[in-house]
């Protein structure tokens, strides 16, 4: 008998993920009609509290063990010239991560949100995604796998975040692997090349997706051959939360790109995921609406690191605390409308 291939485990947590639980839902809803304001006047937030309380199939909705985990790998196609650093600073941010002096360190504190870095292989990067492969199946699916660990410990709320010098290329060749079009619709300046260094994306991601081809039909092959370590994990970690009923907030264009082999694998895969920002990475929206999504904020950040999601988890544990917080009319002894 044949053994499994690597990516089967995956595709049966596909087949098999939960879905919202409605009676939550429910509840969630009757609540917010009987606090004390006009119906619908806390607006996205009162959408927000049900969406939690949907996906983590229980009432009331929580946010009080929320975890930032922030993913980093590096890159070989790096050597077509497409990063304004060197890939060196992948591992010196890593270390700022984790003595606490990145920006993502302080929204984390200002927000009470726990920070989980995942080091991925730095000193070994991916394939050159132009030439070969970025990882074989399994180093793929092994990495999804270890992404899994972001919940590890237990936690009520994801948010999910990336470092990795020369990955807003790798993000536009994976986005235009799932969705078609060219490299000069998906790619941006990432952290600030200049207009050479924009068509020298660009190029690679022609060339990068011409490479690998018909392969790209499967969103899992897309994600081995056009993807990188990070972007393996923090898909691993998503769809790990969908299993659990833990809720994801999903970060800027990279985090997105890596969601969005889910998506393609199965429409209803991000259903648990909120987006936390719309990044200033021209292609980010593009993404996004190529899969029917809104973000929750839009602060022409690009920074990465997980800190769009940060700032968003924030208004969601603003939403959750007004949800459960507020008295009802009834409680507070305030007349309703007729």
């Amino acid at each position: 008998m044949a053994s499994a291939l690597p990516f089967d485990d995956i595709r049966t947590l596909l087949n098999t993920m939960p879905g919202p639980d409605m009676e939550a839902a429910n509840k969630a809803r009757s609540r917010e009609a009987v606090l004390t304001k006009p119906p619908g006047a806390l607006g996205k937030l009162e959408a927000i509290s049900e969406h939690i309380a949907t996906w983590q199939g229980h009432y009331p909705p929580r946010a009080d063990r929320t975890v930032v985990a922030v993913f980093a790998g590096n890159h070989g196609v790096v050597a077509q010239g497409v990063a304004a650093y060197p890939q060196a600073v992948t591992a010196q941010m890593v270390a700022n991560f984790q003595n606490g002096g990145a920006a993502v360190n302080q929204i984390c504190k200002a927000y009470d949100l726990g920070l989980k870095v995942f080091e991925l292989a730095l000193e070994q990067p991916t394939g050159d995604i132009t030439q070969v492969p970025a990882l074989s199946e399994k180093d793929c699916a092994a990495t999804m796998a270890y992404g899994m660990e972001a919940i590890a410990g237990g936690c009520d709320l994801l948010c999910i975040g990336e470092m990795g010098i020369g990955n807003t290329t790798i993000a536009a060749a994976l986005a235009c692997g799932l969705f078609g079009g060219t490299g000069k619709d998906w790619v941006g300046p990432g952290t600030g090349v200049d207009a050479a260094g924009l068509s020298r994306k660009a190029d690679a991601v022609n060339r990068a997706v011409a490479l690998h081809g018909d392969h790209l039909k499967d969103p899992l092959e897309a994600l081995r051959r056009l993807g990188g370590r990070e972007l393996a994990a923090m898909a691993g970690a998503v769809l790990a939360a969908r299993m659990q009923r833990v809720p994801v907030i999903i970060d800027g264009y990279v985090a997105t790109a890596a969601a969005a082999v889910l998506f393609r694998a199965d429409q209803t895969a991000l259903d648990h995921c909120l987006f936390g920002h719309c990044s200033a990475e021209p292609a980010h929206k593009r993404l996004l609406q190529a899969m029917g999504k809104t973000a929750l904020l839009d602060l022409d950040m690009r920074l990465g690191e997980g800190s769009g999601a940060a700032l968003a988890a924030g208004v969601v544990k603003a939403a959750l605390a007004c949800h459960n917080g507020m008295a009802s009319f009834e409680s507070a002894g305030v007349s309703n409308k007729d």
